[in-house]
């Protein structure tokens, strides 16, 4: 799969999953969309290297958009918008 780096993107909610295990990046994704109203972003901050093909699968899935991830120097920052009430 091709990743897709960003920078400089504007979440509307973060998670901050950092040292939690997998599959906690899934469930805390999926608690947090119910969260927000589409068109909103999530930013999700992981450590978890599973997450760089996990997150992304579940976005084609569930029919939300991967924006894409940027790389701080501990962790991910990945980015997903909100398409589906």
């Amino acid at each position: 799969m091709n990743l897709k780096f960003v920078e400089n993107i504007k979440p509307d909610v973060t998670t901050d999953i950092v040292y939690m295990m997998c599959p906690m990046h899934l469930l805390k994704l999926q608690e947090m969309i119910k969260e927000i109203e589409v068109g909103q972003t999530l930013e999700i901050l992981t450590d978890y290297d599973g997450a760089l093909e996990d997150i992304p699968a579940w976005c084609e899935k569930t029919g939300n958009e991967f924006i894409g991830i940027d790389e701080a120097e501990d962790f991910y920052k990945i980015y997903i918008k909100k398409l589906i009430p």
